[in-house]
């Protein structure tokens, strides 16, 4: 079992799976909705959601997605009305949805985000649109820590304000890192850049590690560096629909980020 395997995913939320219970499950760092037994939403302060991804690159005007909320938010139908409306596609919405739960769940589900509580009964106005198995979100939580450790297994640059560094002679720096690199002015930390750019919060970090690993950021001194770990052998596990899903929408996210 992975160093992070242990302290990931709260046991009340694979408990509640297993009941097929329905309510929000709320913890310090995010909530998770779910329905059934599976996770229909989640949301989380440290991370953007679902609105800010949709009009902070242009794809849906602010006002629209107002419109959304304010006509079909009290009847929980905000995704059907976006795309019955026509201002998103069904493909379009499902797939940056999933990003959003993704995203927040991860930081939800983290290590030191307090006490679990469970509200039954409770739903998101933004209504159900593709649910994802506690299994699926255990993994990719799980994936997620891992693949950030291997890049650069400092955490506490998550946390700091992002300062640049000049690029060495002949050193390349990809546009995703340069726009971050444009964005970052000494002040604000990794989520702060990612809600001002309308980007997953968790690709912020893992953009921030990779270029704290290249030495294109500064990074706090004499960081206490994290065991290294081996990823699980659901990584490559082929024949798990929940590992093909989360391999689509991985490639989905990253050919729009």
């Amino acid at each position: 079992m992975s160093v992070h395997a242990a302290v990931a995913v709260s046991s009340m939320l694979l408990r509640l799976a297993a009941e097929r219970a329905t309510g929000a499950l709320l913890r310090d760092h995010g909530t998770l909705f779910l329905e059934d037994g599976r996770i229909v939403h989640a949301e989380s302060p440290a991370t953007p959601g679902l609105d800010v991804l949709l009009t902070a690159g242009g794809r849906l005007p602010r006002s629209s997605w107002q419109e959304a909320v304010d006509r079909a938010g009290p009847h929980r139908q905000v995704g059907r009305f976006l795309v019955e409306s026509g201002r998103v596609g069904g493909g379009e919405l499902e797939i940056c949805h999933l990003g959003a739960v993704f995203d927040a769940a991860f930081f939800a589900l983290g290590p030191g985000s307090g006490p679990t509580r469970f509200r039954r009964g409770a739903t998101h106005w933004i209504g159900s649109l593709r649910s994802v198995s506690a299994a699926a979100v255990e993994r990719e939580t799980v994936r997620r820590r891992e693949l950030l450790d291997s890049v650069w297994p400092y955490p506490v640059v998550d946390s700091a304000p992002v300062v640049p560094r000049p690029a060495a002679p002949g050193q390349t720096v990809t546009p995703r890192q340069r726009a971050l690199l444009h964005r970052a002015d000494g002040l604000r930390t990794p989520a702060q850049l990612a809600w001002d750019m309308g980007r997953s919060a968790f690709h912020t970090l893992l953009e921030v590690r990779r270029l704290a690993a290249t030495g294109l950021v500064e990074t706090p001194r004499d960081p206490t560096p994290i065991p290294p770990t081996t990823l699980p052998g659901w990584v490559t596990d082929v024949d798990s629909p929940d590992i093909a899903l989360l391999r689509r929408l991985r490639d989905a996210l990253e050919a729009t980020l």
